[in-house]
C-alpha cells in the first residue's frame, strides 16, 4: 500500500462543481484583484473566529510582517518567538528589521515555554509570536498576562491553526492579531498561496490594509512604506466554497488522530510518544506528530515501505545559518532541539481511511520488531 502525506484529490472531486462554477463567475466579472471574493472571505474568517475585521494578504509570511509593521515593529526593536517553527516566523521578524529572540519550548505541546517568556523581554522588546504548532494553541492565557505587564503586542502564528480553541476562544480573538496561511497543504488550503490577518482593532486593520497596497491612501499617495500583498479573486473564491467545510474537516482529522493514537498505543506501548492534547484546547491536528528517538531510520524503513512522513522541522532556528550572528549555539535551547530530532509527523487529512492509518502503524511495528 502506498500512503501519502496528503491527498486533496478526494476533497477536489467532492466540491469541484462548486468551484468550477465559483472560478467562471470570477473570470466572467474579470475583476481579480481586491474584489467582491476577497470582501466576502475577510468577513468570513473574521467572524469564523470572532474577530472584527479580517485583511487578506498574499501569504502567511507577509501576514507577519505586515502585522508587525502594522504594531510599529522596526529596526532595534526585539521579537519573542519559539525556535521550533517554519522558517516565516523569524524571517518575518527579520524582515521588519527587529531581532527575534527565542525561547525554548514545552516538551509537550512544542510550543513556546510562557513560563520562560518574561526572562527574555528586555527595554527593546515590542512583541511576542507565539505560533500554535501542529494545530494545537499555546498558553495564551500566560502569554497575554505579560504581554499586558509589559505593554507589548502579541501576534499569533496561527498558520496552522485554523479552527484551533483556547479555554473556548477561538484562536484569532485573543491577541491583538493572528496571522493564517492559505498554503494548499494547510487546514484550509487555497490552489496557490494566500493569506490572512484577524483583529479585533480597527486602527490596525486600517494600517494593514494600507500597507498591504504599497503604503498608499488615497491611490497613489504614500505616506509610509509599504509593498504589494494581496490575496487574490481566485484564491478567495475558492476559499469562501471550501470554509464551510471547515468545522467538519476539523472534526474528521481530530478522528483520525484518536484512532492513531489507540493504534500506536496498543501496538507500541511506550516505544514512541504520541501527541497530547491539554485540556481546555481544541486541536485540529494540522500534523500528527509523535516522538521517537530513532526517527531517521524509522523514516527511512516507512519510506521503503510506501509510507510518506514529513519532519517539522529538523534545525531550529536559533541554529539556522542565517540566524548565525545571533550568536546562539547547539544547547541554547535543549527541548527544541531535543524535538529537532525525535519529531515525525504521520500522513494526516480529513478523508484518510482506516485501513491506511492501519497500514502507517502496522509499518512502525514492524519496524521496531526487527
Amino acid at each position: 500500500m502506498k500512503v501519502p502525506m496528503l491527498d486533496l484529490s478526494e476533497q477536489y472531486q467532492i466540491l469541484k462543481d462548486e468551484i468550477i462554477e465559483t472560478l467562471d463567475s470570477v473570470m466572467t466579472s474579470s475583476r481579480f484583484i481586491l474584489g467582491d471574493n476577497v470582501k466576502q472571505l475577510e468577513a468570513s474568517i473574521a467572524k469564523f473566529v470572532n474577530a472584527n475585521y479580517g485583511i487578506g494578504v498574499a501569504n502567511g509570511s507577509d501576514a507577519l510582517h505586515i502585522s508587525l509593521q502594522a504594531c510599529g515593529v522596526q529596526a532595534g526593536d526585539e521579537v519573542i518567538t519559539t525556535p521550533f517553527t517554519f522558517f516565516a516566523t523569524g524571517g518575518a521578524i527579520a524582515r521588519a528589521g527587529a531581532t527575534p529572540v527565542y525561547v525554548d519550548i514545552d516538551p509537550v505541546t512544542f510550543n513556546i515555554d510562557a513560563t520562560k517568556i518574561e526572562e527574555a523581554i528586555t527595554e527593546k522588546t515590542k512583541a511576542i509570536i507565539p505560533v500554535h504548532l501542529y494545530g494545537q494553541a499555546a498558553d495564551m492565557d500566560a502569554i497575554m498576562e505579560i504581554a499586558k505587564k509589559h505593554q507589548i503586542s502579541v501576534i499569533e502564528d496561527a498558520a496552522q491553526a485554523i479552527g484551533a480553541e483556547y479555554k473556548g476562544k477561538k484562536i484569532g480573538e485573543i491577541g491583538d492579531a493572528t496571522c493564517y496561511s492559505f498554503f494548499p497543504t494547510k487546514n484550509l488550503g487555497a490552489y496557490g498561496d494566500g493569506g490572512m490577518i484577524v483583529t479585533k482593532d480597527q486602527q490596525l486593520e486600517e494600517k494593514m490594509k494600507i500597507i498591504r497596497v504599497h503604503g498608499s491612501k488615497p491611490k497613489y499617495y504614500h505616506h509610509v512604506l509599504g509593498y504589494n500583498s494581496r490575496l487574490d479573486e481566485i484564491q478567495a473564491a475558492v476559499l469562501n466554497v471550501k470554509l464551510p467545510h471547515l468545522n467538519k474537516w476539523s472534526e474528521m482529522r481530530r478522528e483520525n488522530a484518536r484512532y492513531y493514537t489507540q493504534l500506536l498505543n496498543e501496538k507500541l506501548g511506550e516505544k514512541i510518544v504520541t501527541p497530547t492534547e491539554v485540556a481546555e484546547r481544541y486541536h485540529v491536528y494540522h500534523q500528527y506528530t509523535i516522538r521517537v528517538k530513532n526517527r531517521d531510520d524509522l523514516q527511512s524503513f516507512l519510506k521503503e515501505n510506501g509510507v510518506a512522513s514529513m519532519i517539522y522541522y529538523p534545525v531550529p532556528l536559533h541554529l539556522q545559518p542565517v540566524f548565525a550572528h545571533l550568536g546562539y549555539k547547539e544547547g541554547d535551547f535543549p527541548e527544541a532541539e531535543r524535538a529537532a530530532k525525535e519529531v515525525l509527523s504521520l500522513p494526516m487529512f480529513p478523508e484518510m481511511k482506516k485501513e491506511q492509518q492501519e497500514y502507517v502503524v502496522n509499518m512502525i511495528a514492524k519496524y521496531y520488531e526487527q
